[in-house]
């Protein structure tokens, strides 16, 4: 991707989304068959690899599950000004951090676990030119979580959302849930109800990222066909439309949604 194209990133706000894979070529094969995603080499090394949709970035491939240690997963990263900042403010708090801070490409990253064992990411440094609910970009991040208002000041405290810093996230509560904005427009939402011990995953505290879909239905059936698997929605979950989580054949977690 050409240097003209990376911006600096609003701290606090979300500013790209990734899946730790085993297998990256599997990992592909299902995306494509699945949300019509193409792919391209990304520009950190043969391990990854950026997902497009109509020519655009929608989010990063990593076959980075066995050397790092970590779950499949879908991750979302967060922009901060200083990675080892962030780091102490997490430890800080009672969270984990898994990897990192450490140089990759042109900036540094790190791994961590919310205090109820959600996993997120953190990025100093430029960004693709890339907002949740903008063009190609996932159109929300939700969180579901045991306490939404227990995670909410978490998060704030971290990175800093409703410092009333210009340019930064906001947070308002409404409706047993937290909505955090950046520029007027929504880039998560935090909802109660998980339960770290459930045996079932997708009821566990985690990040989901919600992809457009033309067609959920079509899309599941797709999913079934390429070795994935269609969870039905914990009953916490209000939905305004059509929605389904599924499950790729790694175990990595996603949501798809009509517009």
């Amino acid at each position: 991707m050409p240097t003209a194209e990376y911006v600096a990133p609003v701290p606090g706000a979300p500013c790209w989304v990734s899946l730790s894979t085993h297998d990256l070529s599997s990992a592909q094969d299902f995306y494509g068959q699945v949300l019509g995603w193409t792919f391209r080499p990304g520009s950190l090394g043969d391990d990854f690899s950026v997902a497009l949709a109509g020519g655009k970035p929608v989010a990063g491939l990593g076959a980075v599950a066995p050397k790092w240690h970590l779950p499949v997963v879908w991750t979302p990263y967060f922009a901060v000004e200083g990675a080892d900042d962030t780091a102490a403010r997490i430890r800080e708090r009672g969270a984990t951090v898994a990897v990192g801070p450490l140089r990759l490409g042109h900036g540094r990253v790190a791994l961590a676990a919310d205090r109820d064992g959600a996993n997120f990411g953190f990025w100093e440094g430029r960004t693709p030119a890339w907002s949740v609910g903008h063009g190609s970009a996932p159109p929300l991040l939700e969180l579901r979580t045991r306490d939404a208002f227990d995670a909410a000041i978490f998060y704030a405290e971290v990175f800093g959302w409703a410092s009333e810093r210009p340019g930064g996230c906001d947070v308002m509560y409404a409706d047993e849930e937290v909505v955090v904005s950046e520029g007027g427009r929504t880039v998560a939402t935090l909802r109660g109800g998980g339960v770290e011990s459930a045996p079932d995953p997708h009821v566990r505290p985690q990040w989901h990222i919600h992809f457009h879909v033309d067609d959920v239905e079509r899309t599941a059936a797709a999913a079934a066909a390429a070795g994935g698997f269609v969870l039905p929605l914990p009953p916490t979950v209000g939905t305004s439309g059509p929605q389904a989580v599924i499950r790729d054949p790694d175990g990595g977690l996603f949501t798809v949604s009509t517009p």
